[in-house]
């Protein structure tokens, strides 16, 4: 399937899917505009790789069903950052609280990691979907890792 074909269908499903309740979070976790441009773009708007791209679009079905399932999160990381809010109809950049959580699990005989956000007061809202390859254990310590450590550009 080319690239242009594979956007489409994950798209499509991304906009149909909207609100789903997550277990875990007790509440019902968005399907933003955020959420999809960030399958396609890092942070500061630089392109994605085609190749991580389509991964994400391939994964997308497997993310939300793990959403849909999952009673624990793996991850978690708050921190204070400075966003862009629309406030009086102009964007301004304020400090807020950023809550990300990190769901791993086995879907479809696929090990993949959802990663959900919340911004200040915001509703919770999709993020990012990685396959996670590795898990290592350190000690009685278990940890992921896919990335740099960093789930905003992951």
């Amino acid at each position: 399937m080319e690239y242009e074909e594979l956007k489409k269908e994950a798209q499509e499903l991304y906009n149909s899917t909207g609100k789903i309740f997550s277990p875990l979070l007790n509440e019902k976790v968005s399907f933003s505009s955020e959420g999809f441009n960030h399958i396609m773009f890092k942070a500061g708007g630089k392109g994605r790789e085609r190749s991580s791209q389509v991964l994400r679009f391939q994964l997308l079905e497997r993310a939300i069903k793990l959403l849909k399932i999952s009673t624990t999160h793996q991850e978690y990381e708050e921190n204070a950052k400075s966003v862009i809010v629309e406030e009086h109809k102009k964007k301004v950049s304020k400090w807020k609280i950023v809550k990300y959580w990190g769901l791993i699990g086995i879907i479809d005989n696929r090990k993949i990691k959802v990663i959900v956000r919340k911004i200040g007061n915001g509703n919770i809202h999709f993020w990012s979907v990685i396959p996670n390859w590795r898990t290592s254990i350190h000690g009685n310590q278990k940890s992921y890792s896919t990335m740099k450590g960093n789930p905003e550009e992951d």
